[in-house]
Formats: C-alpha cells, sequence, structure tokens
C-alpha cells in the first residue's frame, strides 16, 4: 500500500472520527468510496448508523460491515451478480479474520468495551482495517485507487449526495 493512500486514510479516518463523530461502518464506507469513483448516498449512510458492533453491543465490527457494503456497493456497479457478490463478501470476511484474527468488535476493540474508555479508541485499527479494505477492494477490480483523485478537503456529511453510486 503506497504511503499516499495510507496519509489519505490515516487523515480520513482521523476526521471522520473526531470531526464527525462517525463509527467505524460510516468512516470505512465514507473513505474507501472517493478511492472508486462511488458517490455514496444519504440513505447508505444512515443504513450504517448503527453497525459499530451492532450499536456497540460487540458484535460484529463495523470496519468488516463498512467493507461489506462496499463490496455490494462496487459489485452492483460493475454488474455483478448477486452470488458472485455473496461470494466476495465470503471471501473478505475470510481474509479479514485471517489478517485481524477476529470479525467481532468486542474481540478487535483493544480494551473491549468499558464506559471509562477514551473516544475513538479504535483509530489505528481503523487505519489498518480500512488499508486492508482498499487493497481488497482494488486486488478483486483490478484497480489502483489513488487518492489524489479525491477533493483535497476530508469528506463530510455536505458532500454526501442522494444520487446513489456512480
Amino acid at each position: 500500500m503506497v504511503m499516499n493512500l495510507v496519509s489519505y486514510v490515516r487523515r480520513q479516518v482521523h476526521h471522520h472520527y473526531w470531526d464527525n463523530d462517525d463509527n467505524c461502518a460510516v468512516t470505512t464506507i465514507e473513505t474507501a468510496s472517493p478511492l472508486f469513483g462511488i458517490t455514496v448516498d444519504q440513505q447508505v449512510i444512515s443504513s450504517a448508523l448503527g453497525l459499530h458492533g451492532a450499536g456497540g453491543h460487540g458484535a460484529q465490527c463495523g470496519l468488516v460491515e463498512g467493507g461489506l457494503m462496499m463490496i455490494g456497493l462496487l459489485g452492483s456497479r460493475s454488474g455483478e451478480s448477486r452470488e458472485q457478490i455473496i461470494q466476495l463478501c465470503r471471501r473478505y470476511a475470510e481474509k479479514f479474520e485471517e489478517a485481524f484474527g477476529s470479525l467481532l468488535c468486542r474481540v478487535l476493540r483493544p480494551e473491549g468495551f468499558r464506559p471509562d474508555n477514551p473516544p475513538h479508541l479504535c483509530e489505528e485499527l481503523s487505519v489498518r482495517a480500512v488499508c486492508f479494505t482498499v487493497g481488497f477492494l482494488a486486488e478483486h477490480w483490478e484497480m489502483t485507487p489513488d487518492p489524489r483523485d479525491t477533493p483535497g478537503r476530508p469528506h463530510d456529511s455536505a458532500d454526501r449526495t442522494a444520487s446513489g453510486p456512480s
């Protein structure tokens, strides 16, 4: 993964966590989508609002769920069948679990879930996971995501449109 891309992901994750207070699923989608030329509909973002470990319950991690949603967005745009998308989601989950040791938020979070945890405890994990996801997507679709092709400022809710995937 080129350093320019890692720097972009790091800046975006920090922005979405600290400036927007977005969760990990939303952050994954908002960080990865511009790299693949996808304009994300606000309804897609709204559907991801509770996907940070199932609303903080500690179930499947939002970093995984955001990646799965990106597979659906890219797969539908590229004309892949439902079955192809489902199989790719399975492969992604297997690779994610291989790379990070689990799909569960309660396992991946450095300190679990405690009321005294500092905010955005998963920031560094999120950077690595979003880079992993971007790499997985780029490899499957044989693309080279380039952060220079994205707007120079961090993306935020003002950038979200109602046009859906392009």
